[in-house]
């Protein structure tokens, strides 16, 4: 693991949640779009997931994941090695945002993703 890489927050309100990040904490808005938000901050960002609809009721608003920036070159090793090791797994490998994904839960459930990709590779996807 190299360090932290994101956070994804669900959130109620967008543009509520837009003025107190941006206006308030001083982040910066990289992408907007109906539902989500992308706020840079340093070499972190925030993804704000306004989730209004509530079709999954389990998914209540506060945080989604954590992500940490880890090597393509060390992904693969890494994920087998939680694999054998009997790690909650909540989805497998997958190539989405400009990265390699992996998420999977810690020994109280919180969901956490080692993930290849940084904030400019995903905007690529926008533009």
């Amino acid at each position: 693991m190299k360090g932290f890489n994101h956070l994804t927050l669900r959130i109620s309100d967008l543009q509520r949640s837009l003025t107190f990040y941006c206006d308030i904490l001083g982040m910066t808005l990289v992408h907007l779009a109906r539902t989500d938000a992308y706020l840079e901050w340093g070499t972190a960002w925030i993804c704000l997931l306004e989730k209004r609809d509530q079709k999954f009721p389990n998914e209540g608003l506060g945080m989604d994941h954590v992500a940490f920036t880890v090597e393509e070159s060390d992904f693969h090793r890494l994920v087998n090695r939680m694999k054998k090791q009997g790690i909650p797994i909540v989805r497998e490998p997958i190539k989405r945002g400009g990265g390699l994904s992996f998420q999977f839960q810690d020994p109280d459930g919180i969901v956490l993703e080692i993930f290849t990709g940084s904030l400019k590779e995903r905007m690529k996807n926008w533009q």
